[in-house]
């Protein structure tokens, strides 16, 4: 286990205000797991401030490596380009704004067995405001009873994934609609999945742009198509 790679990546788009202590706190992690490790940001065609940003970090971080998007792709495209570019045998994300605790780590790594594919956290308890939890709520049921998922928290990304399961699974998703897909996937592949709970906390700056009815709806059409392609049309390869 201590000779596995590790790949520890954070999707990026503005999200200057956490980043530095999220990599601080991934690097101290890592170390108590393996010696092995990389620490990868992609940017998601951030502004130039954020951009500099992790361009000071780049020079005071060794282990850091920077991929780039010329314009912003999605939530879903960020992660497909953390799992293209991570070299570790095992790969895990988290998002860039601070409401998940990244030194967590260590327990979906405790978690972890060779075979398994994914280990995928779940808030205990999660602390958004009264609507994004009521709406997260019925997101999740919805999903999850639609796309027959295996897990009880689709919208946690907390997560630590074999990179062999990418052998089979074929992301093609550029918005968050991405960790439904993921998640039905590797479960279609047969990868074992375990799950682990995991804190979450209040946003520390900024906040979401998903929740506006524009969003919303856009969300809805991007997941009646995934539910069709692969429900309906078994269509799990390309």
């Amino acid at each position: 286990m201590k000779k596995l790679k590790l790949t520890i990546f954070f999707p990026y788009l503005d999200d200057w205000a956490t980043i530095g202590s999220l990599l601080l706190l991934a690097g101290n992690q890592a170390r108590k797991i393996t010696s092995n490790y990389e620490l990868l940001v992609v940017n998601d065609g951030s502004n130039i401030k954020s951009t500099q940003a992790l361009e000071v970090y780049k020079k005071q971080i060794p282990k850091l490596r920077l991929i780039k998007h010329p314009y912003n792709l999605g939530y879903g495209g960020a992660l497909r380009s953390g799992f293209k570019f991570a070299r570790g045998e095992l790969i895990f994300y988290t998002d860039g704004d601070g409401q998940y605790d990244v030194r967590e780590l260590e327990l979906l790594y405790r978690a972890y067995r060779p075979g398994i594919g994914m280990v995928n956290g779940y808030k205990t308890k999660r602390h958004d405001p009264w609507y994004r939890i009521i709406l997260g709520s019925i997101y999740h049921r919805l999903v999850k009873m639609a796309f027959l998922l295996p897990i009880r928290d689709t919208d946690c990304d907390f997560r630590l994934i074999e990179r062999r399961v990418f052998k089979n699974v074929k992301l093609f998703e550029n918005t968050g609609t991405i960790c439904v897909e993921l998640v039905k996937k590797i479960d279609h592949f047969g990868y074992k999945i375990k799950e682990v709970a995991v804190s979450h906390y209040d946003r520390p700056s900024g906040f979401s742009q998903f929740f506006n009815f524009l969003r919303l709806y856009k969300t809805f059409i991007r997941l009646y198509k995934l539910w069709w392609k692969l429900i309906v049309m078994k269509s799990y390869h390309v």
